[in-house]
């Protein structure tokens, strides 16, 4: 089954032997995404290392930890409700009875009575009482169990927190070093957080895309100025559902995916899509709707988390993803984006025809080369029904594209002429895919070598340009 919406998968390095590893790569899995919450560089290297070996097209997405605040990693206490406990912000004691700490020691200078402290994403509520010196006075909301490395979520109250974190220096170097292709940046707020990532990058000559994640009110009030500087979305619904009413937040994903495929950024849906699937064999219905809607609404990604890191059935959960996104393609229309949603260059006017010719004549293939990997991302934020072989030259670009919608990415030499470049095109199409020789394919190329862009539309059968002259 060949689906055009790209499944991530977060892992572990507790589970993450190369078999593994294949066999959710064989069941549809895309990207594999490395938790730094949760995870040390000495295991995160250990599993880079074997995700490589198993397959160098999977693409690698670390999160940084960002600006949040989580429960002391030391302790833990049950607390009931309208029992008066006290947090306090000072990461080294332990959590313990009626007193709860928290990562950020200044955490009591930006609150007041009556604000609400969310722990554990939302499962416990506190509202505070009173406030003396470092000391929040809370009542309890909601019974719980208060356990180590849970988040806080202050809603309505931005805390003026460090956007990059010692922490993910540490795993931006890493991700430099090792060569990953995505960095996806936790509870963006504004534009200027993203910069700040990509300046460190640019510094260091690293070609690492970077994701905004989306998970609090001001990342959704500044959407607009963060996908203009953002590689990719992701809707992280979890801590979003935490800072916004829960009923807002279908129609803020719709608008949010509607906004990224303008723009010609690839978005992710994330957070609790199979949830039941970690302890569960069958999804529930709720949770396949859920899945379906994403795909319904051209998402590029959906992202499984606790499901393939820990749960009882993540290939299962692979393959659930992969059948739905299958199911729901099929049903698709697939109308162009109007002229007035396309940016008037060359590129973007020989993507938009491509697209509509071969919605026209029936072609069930493109195939584009590409040097940055732009020319294929245009293609696939005009989600045709055809799918879009990527021919690139260069390795790092091959993954990144496996992030967006209904691309097939290959690495390829760099060729020396046009008709050579469509030779070894069509042979690795041919090569990875049962085309009839009478297939029309639709070839989108350029004439005068890399770094120049698309100029040329070419339709013809595998066997006419395979049995034509080379240059």
């Amino acid at each position: 089954m060949i689906k055009k919406t790209k499944i991530i998968a977060t892992l572990s390095d507790q589970r993450s032997d190369e078999d593994f590893l294949k066999e959710l790569f064989d069941n549809g899995v895309n990207v594999v995404r490395i938790n730094t919450a949760h995870q040390d560089i000495i295991g995160a290297i250990g599993l880079v290392e074997r995700v490589r070996r198993v397959n160098d097209k999977i693409a690698l997405l670390i999160d940084t930890k960002g600006p949040e605040v989580r429960t002391s990693p030391f302790g833990q206490t049950e607390i009931k409700q309208n029992q008066l406990v006290y947090v306090i912000g000072d990461p080294t004691k332990e959590t313990i009875n009626d007193t709860i700490y928290v990562t950020y020691s200044e955490i009591h200078k930006y609150l007041t009575k009556g604000d609400s402290i969310l722990i554990d994403d939302g499962e416990i509520e506190l509202k505070i009482t009173n406030i003396i010196d470092n000391r929040i006075e809370c009542i309890v909301l909601t019974d719980g169990i208060v356990k180590p490395k849970k988040g806080v979520n202050t809603p309505n109250i931005d805390l003026p927190l460090p956007t990059v974190s010692e922490k993910d220096k540490i795993f931006i170097d890493f991700a430099i070093k090792n060569k990953l292709d995505f960095i996806a940046h936790s509870f963006v707020q504004k534009a200027s957080d993203i910069i700040e990532i990509k300046e460190i990058l640019e510094k260091a000559g690293s070609p690492i895309k970077v994701i905004a994640k989306i998970e609090n009110k001001s990342g959704v009030d500044n959407i607009e100025s963060i996908i203009e500087v953002s590689d990719g979305i992701m809707v992280a619904r979890g801590d979003l559902g935490i800072e916004i009413a829960a009923e807002k937040i279908p129609i803020i994903q719709q608008e949010i995916v509607q906004k990224c495929i303008k723009h010609k950024k690839p978005v992710i849906i994330a957070t609790q899509m199979l949830h039941s699937m970690i302890t569960n064999f069958r999804p529930t219905r709720a949770e396949i709707s859920d899945v379906a809607t994403a795909i319904f609404e051209r998402a590029d990604a959906i992202m499984l988390s606790g499901e393939t890191a820990f749960g009882k059935y993540p290939i299962e959960a692979v393959k659930t993803m992969t059948r739905v996104a299958v199911e729901i393609e099929n049903t698709l229309n697939h109308p162009p984006f109007p002229k007035d949603e396309i940016e008037p260059t060359i590129t973007s006017t020989l993507c938009q025809a491509a697209i509509m010719t071969a919605s026209m004549h029936n072609i069930k293939t493109i195939i584009a080369d590409t040097t940055s990997g732009r020319t294929c991302r245009y293609l696939s934020a005009l989600r045709g029904k055809n799918e879009i072989f990527a021919m690139c030259y260069d390795s790092t670009v091959m993954r990144q594209l496996n992030l967006s919608y209904g691309i097939i990415a290959f690495n390829i030499n760099i060729t020396v002429s046009r008709d050579r470049f469509l030779k070894d095109a069509v042979k690795n199409v041919v090569r990875k895919k049962n085309i009839d020789p009478n297939d029309k394919v639709l070839i989108l190329g350029g004439s005068f070598g890399r770094n120049h862009g698309a100029t040329f539309i070419e339709i013809a059968t595998p066997e006419q340009i395979l049995i034509g002259p080379c240059i």
